[in-house]
């Protein structure tokens, strides 16, 4: 029973900091309807089997059954997700590729990254930590060229800056709305 109370306390609690993020962005309406697959049972029941409470349950449930049905429900659904954009290229090639992504979608991956960052790293938490998990994975991200452009903009703005000057990065330069 710990895990599913610890479960729902994570995915509540990442919620609530994304919202606040979202709205430091002018993000109302994705601030409130963030991440509701995760209650899903598709993507709430695993999640409370592979809970851990210190990285993602997704990524234990791929490592125990080679994929994860959650994750694939969860970026199906979600267009804050990179994965979400990935798409046969237009070109004729065959090959996949990331679309671009809408602005408001990259400024929500913004805020998602970084409420992902602080749940898992908890007090450990710094403003390079959300730049430096997406190091880790870059080259093999699938992502169009404009929208790697804004996302990796706004992590050194974060890390390099900190976080109210990001947000004002993404509110005024991504998104375009007044102070």
């Amino acid at each position: 029973m710990g895990s599913f109370w610890g479960h729902l306390r994570t995915i509540c609690h990442h919620k609530r900091l994304v919202a606040r993020h979202c709205f430091k962005v002018g993000l109302y309406r994705q601030g409130l309807t963030h991440d509701l697959s995760k209650f899903a049972p598709v993507e709430f029941i695993p999640g409370v089997k592979y809970f851990r409470g210190y990285r993602s349950p997704n990524e234990i449930e791929r490592i125990e059954k080679g994929y994860s049905a959650a994750w694939l429900h969860h970026k199906g659904r979600n267009r804050h997700h990179l994965e979400y954009w990935i798409d046969y290229n237009p070109e004729g090639d065959h090959r996949m590729c990331g679309m671009r992504m809408p602005e408001k979608y990259v400024a929500e991956m913004i805020c998602d990254r970084i409420a992902a960052s602080k749940t898992y790293q908890k007090d450990n938490y710094t403003d390079a930590h959300p730049w430096e998990y997406y190091q880790r994975g870059r080259d093999h991200y699938l992502l169009h060229p404009e929208t790697r452009a804004q996302l990796e903009q706004a992590l050194l703005v974060l890390r390099d800056e900190g976080e109210d000057a990001c947000f004002a990065h993404i509110r005024t330069r991504l998104l375009g709305k007044k102070r």
